[in-house]
């Protein structure tokens, strides 16, 4: 879906990008204000497109053309445009530091003041936007979920029943195998996709939710406790029941995999729910159980925001736009868009139509959530530790090793 860190991109590819995002606002011969919308998310051009539509229709001076960037290249490309004094007018913002970089650097708008900012979202789904001194640099727009996809086609016909321990979830994997199946879609030959969704989708059930997160960022817990220690064991546990050669098989390889039903689970977010819209079976959800003595909870990961321009010539329009976005109004018609498995985090009960949906979010009940644990304040530990789980996957490190080489690399970082 997508990797956070690439940052550096080759100067010659980033110029090539720069069209897409570099036009700030301007008025049309129609005397329209034109707005430019920056993001990473290149698949949701017609979804954005009908709810800017919808927003044109309440404000018919304006209008909002969403340029999307592919991907990996976003951060880099837009930090270019940017250093350089251009642009897009709207663009998304990455929580956590990467967003707060750009903030400081004084790219990003201070939005705290913008009508529901503040009073609109919850504590935990204004902090990843959100500086030490309260100010928030943009406005919180989805959040998307983790689990495990599973064929309930299969299940029924081998009489399987959803684990409720991470040990019958082993259990189940070993009786898939001995029963010809391959149990796990996922693959590592892009590595982004093992560490976001597989290691750091479980990893809470071993190590806690945001409390103890927190012991692990301050150093009052230790990256190669036990806990620690029993994550990357887990994930040398689940190495046998990945496909064969899981080392070539890529993130779309892995959904097709799923998806033409040559495996029978994949451990994936909910972004991807859209992808098997019309699949030939039945397919269901549930949370990748905790070990048996620990809760099962949900990363639950804060993923894109909304922010606009310090250098736009049109900053009323732009916190107009962002203020109706805050608004029950907007995020409820936002939701009616959003891709399927992108979530609201406005604090208003919205219902959403797909069941699926519905059946991600139901995940959450009852169960403590977490965003992924590197984004609040380990973000450098991202590359090390995605070696980290695929070292382990290979059996080319421990997993005793392993957590030592993070807890080396996170006392640095404290």
């Amino acid at each position: 879906m997508k990797k956070v860190f690439k940052v550096m991109g080759v100067i010659a590819l980033a110029a090539g990008l720069l069209l897409p995002l570099s036009c700030t606002g301007k008025k049309a011969d129609s005397g329209k204000t034109v707005l430019t919308m920056g993001s990473w998310r290149a698949d949701d051009v017609a979804q954005m497109n009908r709810l800017l539509a919808e927003y044109q229709k309440l404000k018919p001076d304006v209008e909002i053309q969403f340029r999307p960037t592919n991907p990996p290249d976003y951060n880099a490309t837009l930090r270019l445009q940017l250093d350089s004094g251009a642009g897009p007018d709207l663009m998304y913002a990455r929580s956590y530091a990467p967003g707060q970089e750009l903030f400081r650097a004084g790219y990003f708008a201070d939005c705290t003041d913008i009508p529901g900012v503040t009073a609109n979202f919850t504590a935990s789904n204004k902090a990843p936007w959100q500086t030490e001194d309260g100010k928030m640099f943009a406005v919180p727009f989805a959040a998307v979920s983790h689990a495990v996809y599973y064929n309930k086609t299969i299940f029924a016909k081998e009489g399987l029943a959803i684990p409720q321990s991470w040990e019958d979830f082993l259990s189940l994997c070993g009786t898939l195998s001995a029963k010809g199946y391959t149990p796990l879609a996922n693959g590592v030959a892009e590595e982004w996709d093992i560490l976001e969704v597989f290691y750091l989708g479980m990893l809470p059930n071993f190590i806690g939710g945001s409390a103890e997160r927190v012991q692990y960022e301050t150093g009052a817990k230790k990256l190669n406790d036990a806990n620690f220690v029993a994550s990357f064991q887990a994930m040398a546990d689940a190495a046998k029941y990945l496909p064969k050669g899981y080392e070539s098989v890529t993130y779309n390889d892995s959904q097709a995999l799923f998806n033409t039903q040559q495996a029978v689970m994949f451990m994936d977010g909910s972004w991807t729910a859209g992808v098997y819209t019309d699949a030939p079976f039945e397919w269901g959800l549930f949370a990748m159980p905790a070990p048996r003595g620990h809760d099962t909870l949900i990363t639950f990961h804060p993923d894109m925001a909304i922010t606009y321009n310090t250098k736009t010539k049109y900053p009323q329009e732009c916190k107009d736009f962002l203020a109706w976005l805050a608004s029950k109004d907007g995020a409820t018609l936002a939701s009616t868009v959003l891709p399927l498995g992108f979530f609201p985090m406005i604090n208003f009960p919205i219902q959403l139509t797909d069941p699926h949906a519905n059946e991600f979010l139901g995940l959450n009940t009852g169960k403590d959530t977490d965003a992924r644990f590197v984004w609040p304040r380990f973000l450098d530990l991202y590359a090390p530790m995605n070696q980290a789980v695929i070292q382990v996957l290979r059996g080319a490190q421990t997993p005793r090793q392993a957590a030592d080489a993070m807890e080396t690399a996170a006392a640095k970082l404290r």
